[in-house]
């Protein structure tokens, strides 16, 4: 069951809160640090770039790509273990074709998928062919969702730095009014700062989760892959256990029924 990942939302705003704490502590007003159109300069200018480097088929995924990051879907590949064992051994007890009936009580499109290839007696290069091809499309997909983020990440510093370079020429126009030189330049700086928040806080460290989501579900794919293959070779249930094993840390192992 999907739930919220609390490692980012606490992680975020434990980042906004130490900054917020350090400007307070510093005894400034915290009014110095919000400026409207610093904010449309580094975000919209980002959010422009993105749209320039992307077709609108993908824009449209961006909001559910941001969040997957903070949704935990509690991949738990010691309970598919489990249940590819509890397959195997309905296979070897009953036959393959018992199989056809355990496709419902799975929710998982790629493992039914697999098992019904197997029930039909596809052959085990065709079945590892299709598999492997919707395998490999899942990940170039998450790749997709991954490179917008990273466009963010990239462009919310160079848009800061575009606005600070707005805010020091207007500025220099008023330079023979020495005493909004100090107010005005604190303004351009504004912009830098939020692409740096925006990048370091937000947009890098969710590219890097991505990453690890990607990875997870990657895993998950290739042992339901394996063990639907052994499964369909009619694996003894052990062997089948010990092939997916591997897939698990050492102390993950221990887990496994």
């Amino acid at each position: 069951m999907p739930r919220f990942d609390l490692a980012t939302i606490v992680g975020i705003l434990a980042g906004f809160g130490l900054n917020v704490a350090g400007i307070w502590m510093g005894g400034s007003p915290l009014l110095l640090y919000w400026n409207l159109p610093s904010v449309f300069i580094t975000f919209g200018g980002a959010l422009a770039s993105l749209v320039v480097q992307f077709p609108i088929r993908d824009l449209v995924t961006f909001p559910s790509v941001l969040a997957h990051g903070f949704i935990d879907h509690r991949l738990e590949p010691h309970k598919m273990i489990a249940n590819l064992v509890r397959y195997a051994e309905t296979a070897r007890r009953d036959g393959i074709l018992a199989l056809e009936a355990v496709t419902e009580e799975i929710d998982d499109e790629f493992l039914i998928t697999g098992i019904q290839l197997a029930v039909d007696g596809t052959d085990p290069e065709l079945i590892r062919s299709m598999m492997d091809t919707e395998l490999e499309y899942l990940s170039q997909r998450h790749q997709r969702g991954k490179r917008m983020v990273e466009c963010m990440m990239d462009m919310c510093p160079a848009w800061g730095m575009i606005g600070t370079l707005i805010g020091l020429i207007a500025m220099l126009k008023q330079l023979s009014d020495v005493s909004s030189i100090g107010p005005n330049m604190a303004i351009a700086l504004l912009t830098t700062f939020y692409g740096a928040i925006g990048c370091y806080l937000f947009f890098k460290p969710m590219s890097q989760k991505l990453d690890l989501r990607n990875a997870e579900e990657i895993l998950m794919r290739e042992m339901i892959i394996r063990g639907v293959m052994s499964i369909q070779s009619g694996d003894n249930p052990r062997i089948v256990s010990q092939k997916l094993r591997i897939f698990l840390a050492p102390n993950q192992r221990t887990q496994v029924t």
